[in-house]
């Protein structure tokens, strides 16, 4: 009997392009940056075999311009890039999120600011993925820790992405998009996803915009008569711009109650021995690997340490993080920049804990034995 699924050994960009396609998109623009460019290059082959469109762009800015108008068009669209290419795209994400276009963005990270190290791995962009953009908006972030967990939260990207109409990020370091693990690659149409809730009913009268039960409004497709405004300006249900103060604050709060409403659809992470935990290692991507084997060698030595790992980086899962340091008198938060997730995690300890960093911005990853120094030295200060 033919297996309903196969099993490859497959680097991390590919199984984000693999995963791409499972979930259903049709439509890949973007730009080559190193260390994202398989992404794009996978993308390329595997786009014209399953009735997709793929085109290189001549920049990053024309990139995710046109990802958002094959969305509007109606197809499930992403793109990819890193540092710099993420910077220029801010603008159109903005506008992603303020007119409420589904898009998916990978975000493939390397060392900054500016130019910075193409080719070695970083975490500096953690902050810029939720605040990059101007003004208050709404995104999800992912951020998966291994290959196979590229393909998955790519899938997911996509279908949170449809579901709740706002641009999701997933975010990961360079050594993740070049690591190569086995993944199970489900059967063509196996891979449960959503579509976007699209308009119908009478066309007269439609609103772009309108406020439904699940704060989610219909999008209109292309051709079937719906009449539409689209604009990144501040509208009304109606889709045209308004500055009248009570529509402006109803459709601002309308657009972050939809995700206050759907947290339990996007809210994810991984909680390792936390519950008897005296220290508690916060990190993602591949510091979490790291991580994870310094738990384990600790443990062996009878020091009571957990790691919790965002998996939805934003919006942050807060209440997880405070049940998993309740037994926790120190928090140890490693990352690949100066010093960035670490911020949310003394927001959210309040002053209860002690919280300390470590941190490389020297284009290295952090080994588990780093943090097994930091833990030594958390236990010896007691």
């Amino acid at each position: 009997m033919q297996s309903d699924e196969t099993y490859k050994d497959i680097q991390g960009n590919h199984a984000c392009a693999l995963g791409a396609i499972a979930a259903g998109c049709t439509f890949f623009a973007g730009y080559p940056i190193t260390p994202s460019s398989e992404i794009a290059e996978r993308m390329s082959i595997e786009l014209p075999k399953n009735n997709g469109i793929f085109i290189q762009m001549e920049d990053e800015i024309a990139s995710i311009g046109a990802v958002l108008g094959a969305s509007m068009g109606g197809l499930k669209s992403m793109t990819a890039t890193s540092g710099p290419g993420f910077s220029l795209k801010q603008e159109n994400i903005g506008y992603a999120a303020g007119a409420e276009i589904p898009c998916v963005i990978a975000n493939v990270m390397r060392g900054g600011p500016s130019t910075g190290m193409p080719t070695r791995p970083a975490q500096g962009d953690i902050m810029q993925a939720r605040w990059g953009t101007h003004g208050d908006h709404e995104v999800i972030v992912l951020s998966p820790d291994s290959v196979p967990e590229i393909f998955s939260e790519t899938i997911r990207a996509f279908n949170l992405s449809e579901t709740l109409r706002v641009p999701v990020i997933i975010l990961y370091d360079e050594v993740l998009g070049h690591l190569v693990e086995t993944v199970k690659i489900p059967k063509p149409g196996s891979v449960e996803t959503s579509t976007r809730k699209f308009a119908d009913g009478p066309a007269e009268g439609f609103l772009p915009y309108a406020e439904t039960e699940d704060l989610v409004p219909a999008m209109p497709r292309p051709g079937d008569g719906y009449r539409t405004h689209t604009t990144g300006l501040t509208h009304w249900e109606d889709g045209f711009p308004t500055q009248v103060p009570e529509q402006v604050d109803r459709m601002a709060r309308r657009m972050s109650g939809k995700m206050v409403k759907h947290q339990a659809l996007y809210e994810s992470w991984e909680a390792i021995d936390c519950d008897d935990a005296e220290i508690v290692i916060c990190a993602i991507g591949i510091c979490a690997r790291a991580a994870r084997r310094a738990v384990k060698n600790a443990r062996a030595r009878n020091i009571r340490v957990g790691l919790f790992r965002p998996i939805t980086l934003w919006p942050f899962p807060q209440e997880a993080l405070q049940k998993a340091v309740v037994s926790a008198r120190a928090v140890l938060v490693a990352e690949l920049n100066a010093g960035q997730m670490i911020l949310e995690v003394e927001r959210l300890c309040a002053g209860s804990r002690t919280v300390v960093g470590l941190n490389r911005i020297d284009g290295e990853p952090i080994e588990p034995s780093e943090i097994e120094e930091q833990i030594n030295e958390l236990v010896k200060n007691g």
